[in-house]
């Protein structure tokens, strides 16, 4: 079994936001695999798939970002799920638009959901997936910046990036 977490905050005002881009990911993943999110458990949206004869759940925390971890540790307890088999599809502000980049383990840098289910689990020992958003300029304010809407321009570069993640995230389930 493979779970795959997309990170984002679960109201829609929250929709093409950069901090939603985890959650985009998976949305799009998940009509790729011919699956819907339908259910809620463990603080999350869910839709399990068969990939291959192998269990995939997706899932998107109803926690918000800040609190990923909560969800992800649940999961990750009830299923006895080893963590290289599970993946995390995040925002990056360190990357272009456009841009992914995977890692099997790593810090969580600035990311305060990435931190979190770091602190939750108590390990940097899971795959992670960022997906590039850009900086904000200097007179932004980091939250601002990730909890407004993208514009047009910036959503076709970020929609590449998720379109990437997407076939990062196959490579992942089909290991």
């Amino acid at each position: 079994m493979k779970i795959i977490f997309g990170l984002g905050n679960p109201e829609s005002q929250f929709n093409n936001t950069p901090h939603n881009v985890g959650f985009a990911t998976v949305d799009k993943l998940c009509k790729e695999l011919g699956g819907t999110f339908k259910k809620k458990k463990m603080d999350a949206l869910i839709s399990e798939n068969l990939v291959n004869s192998e269990k995939v759940i997706l899932a998107k925390p109803t926690t918000y970002m800040n609190n990923s971890g909560e969800s992800v540790k649940k999961f990750v307890k009830k299923f006895k799920i080893p963590l290289k088999n599970v993946l995390i599809i995040l925002d990056d502000i360190d990357l272009k638009a456009g841009n992914v980049r995977f890692r099997e383990h790593g810090s969580a840098g600035t990311h305060n959901g990435l931190r979190n289910i770091v602190d939750m689990l108590g390990t940097q020992e899971f795959a992670r997936l960022r997906v590039g958003v850009d900086k904000p300029d200097e007179n932004v304010d980091l939250a601002d910046f990730v909890l407004t809407k993208m514009s047009e321009e910036k959503q076709k570069l970020v929609n590449q990036g998720i379109d990437l993640a997407i076939q990062k995230a196959l490579e992942f389930i089909n290991e």
